[in-house]
């Protein structure tokens, strides 16, 4: 809960020394932060501690937090709570907090900073009477938040992970503000999707496309995943999967199409490339050199059958 000062880009390791002297060694504790090229996040955090216990202490920004293993316990405003089961807990800027093991294991926990891009101060009294949230669905998607900030190049998808986020959180602190479901907004939709497909390879920001589209980058990510039943960073990340196929068949390098199509580095795409397709671009370039003749066409032309590969 206490955040270290922020550093780099780069994830860093802390270990703590442990003195000669003591009389029993103290576990080592781990602790990683980064700050990701996300618009709304502050700072990453993940740390695992055995006996650290947090003073009482105030954070300017809003704390996402979801404890891996373990649980804490903490006071805030006064009031002891504390991190059961599969919760997800917001603690909310300029109030006083501390934070302990409340098992002798420790806990390991993953945080996130947040600005008031998504949570504005109005929601601060309600994040005080309720700040532990039991939403399994919520804790999920910032697990999956948290997947897409460890990677580089996968920065679109943590901005839509981080829109849906906020709404849900929203959610629960001003439920009686919700507005009905309404149906999907197909215009809203066709303008993202012509948006991606001419940015394909340079990329784009959701809060730039936001801009682009005139709507709200909330609104944006639910009204194309509604329309077409697949979310804007799955929508552009398979269309460049498709185009890095294609080069690959033609014989060039996967270090070359990485860059070609869009993605951060080779290991960007073969990451999403292995999951898309199920093999790596190597093995699936190789399949296509080794192949015989056969009635499948591809851009244009006539291809080959691909001898089979093991993923």
């Amino acid at each position: 809960m206490l955040r270290d000062s922020l550093v780099g880009v780069c994830p860093v390791l802390y270990v703590p020394s442990v003195s000669p002297a003591a009389s029993r060694p103290r576990p080592p504790q781990e602790v990683t932060a980064w700050q990701p090229p996300v618009a709304g996040v502050v700072e990453v955090f993940h740390a695992h501690f055995t006996e650290h216990a947090y003073p009482m202490h105030v954070h300017d920004a809003w704390t996402l937090l979801i404890v891996d293993d373990g649980a804490v316990r903490y006071d805030l405003d006064r009031f002891e709570r504390g991190t059961p089961g599969d919760t997800v807990s917001l603690l909310p800027p300029h109030v006083p907090h501390n934070g302990s093991p409340a098992t002798a294991q420790g806990f390991r926990k993953r945080v996130l900073y947040l600005d008031s891009t998504h949570l504005d101060d109005s929601l601060i009294g309600a994040a005080v009477d309720g700040p532990d949230l039991a939403d399994p669905q919520l804790r999920t998607r910032v697990g999956q938040l948290h997947t897409a900030l460890s990677h580089p190049g996968d920065a679109f998808e943590a901005e839509s992970r981080l829109a849906l986020i906020g709404e849900r959180l929203r959610t629960h602190l001003r439920p009686r503000l919700l507005l009905p479901r309404s149906e999907p907004d197909h215009r809203v939709a066709q303008d993202l999707r012509e948006l991606l497909d001419a940015r394909l390879h340079e990329g784009i920001t959701l809060d730039e496309a936001a801009r682009l589209v005139h709507a709200h980058p909330t609104h944006l990510v639910r009204a194309f995943s509604g329309a077409y039943g697949i979310a804007p960073h799955q929508y552009l990340m398979s269309r460049r999967i498709d185009h890095a196929r294609r080069l690959l068949l033609d014989g060039r390098p996967a270090g070359e199409v990485a860059t070609a199509v869009g993605f951060y580095d080779q290991s960007h795409l073969t990451r999403h490339f292995k999951k898309v397709v199920g093999t790596t671009p190597g093995r699936y370039a190789t399949a296509g050199r080794y192949a015989t003749p056969g009635r499948y066409a591809t851009a244009g032309r006539y291809a080959t059958r691909p001898r089979a590969v093991r993923p």
